[in-house]
């Protein structure tokens, strides 16, 4: 499997630098921002393949990271990792496209399992979007590659 481009938001450092430990010594080195607003500077200069997002945050939280990440027609999974996220929060995030919500603390393995899955959801869905472009539907394969369309309209 190819390295898969991870990553890491959450404003508690300590927490999320063990994280980045923890998963470095599973094979999947990431990227850490401490901050809704270093998450969208970062997605200014690179694309990760999945973000693992808190939501509460000072400043932008995690559900405006979700929501920008989605309109920006990315081919990004975000899972949500929360200590403080209520039903209504995972509701609201699943609607707008999360690909998983999590509550802290989340075992490792079930961690590491959602990551793997969610970037092979974004491969399948760039080989499928890929196979309708070549047969030239071009808009099927654009739905695809935003996430099977942003579920979350009303933003646009």
């Amino acid at each position: 499997m190819k390295k898969i481009k991870l990553l890491l938001v959450d404003d508690e450092e300590n927490f999320v630098r063990t994280l980045a430990e923890r998963l470095q010594i599973r094979e999947l080195g990431s990227q850490v921002a401490l901050s809704g607003e270093e998450a969208l500077d970062f997605l200014a200069k690179d694309t990760p393949d999945v973000i693992v997002l808190d939501l509460r945050m000072p400043g932008i939280d995690g559900m405006e990271v979700l929501r920008r990440v989605k309109r920006s027609k990315k081919p990004i999974q975000v899972i949500i990792l929360t200590g403080h996220g209520t039903d209504k929060d995972k509701e609201e995030a699943m609607r707008i496209g999360a690909f998983e919500y999590h509550k802290k603390p989340v075992d490792i393995d079930s961690l590491v399992f959602s990551i793997k899955n969610a970037y092979r959801k974004k491969m399948e869905d760039m080989m499928v979007a890929a196979t309708f472009a070549q047969a030239g539907d071009f808009e099927s394969a654009e739905q695809i590659l935003i996430d099977d369309g942003m579920k979350d309209k009303a933003g646009e």
